[in-house]
């Protein structure tokens, strides 16, 4: 005799599935975001997130483990973020042409205040505490 599963074990099965992918958007690669092997690199445990030279100036990047993006508006400026979306919590994928971009929903956030650029995302991405000493950008 052969079990099939129910239809209520399916549907469980496949939703779990399905909310795993939602909710695992990542990083578009442009070279200006980190990705996951970057952020283990970091120093979440206290040490230096990044280095003042990590981060491009006009840009930013990503740390995915921390839950937060960097960013330079301007020579010297630093700024940080959550990097998880306010549209629907994905987790932000670049920086580029002076915004912060979601890849789910393609939100838009300023790289110098997190204000919305471009929705459908409608409340800015909550600002994070750094210390920039010397050249040691740290996580507070």
């Amino acid at each position: 005799m052969t079990l099939s599963p129910s239809r209520r074990t399916v549907l469980v099965v496949t939703g779990g599935a399905a909310a795993a992918l939602a909710t695992g958007c990542g990083n578009g690669g442009d070279g200006t975001s980190s990705d996951a092997a970057d952020s283990t690199k970091s120093g979440a445990a206290g040490g230096a997130l990044a280095q003042t030279t990590d981060i491009p100036e006009g840009g930013g990047k990503i740390f995915t483990a921390e839950k937060v993006v960097v960013t330079q508006p301007t020579k010297g400026d630093f700024k940080a973020f959550s990097a998880v979306c306010t549209h629907q919590g994905c987790t932000v994928g670049s920086v580029a042409n002076g915004t912060i971009n979601c890849p789910c929903h393609k939100s838009e956030f300023r790289i110098a205040d997190g204000s919305v650029a471009a929705g459908p995302a409608t409340e800015p991405l909550p600002e994070k505490q750094i210390t920039v000493q010397g050249d040691s950008i740290t996580l507070t």
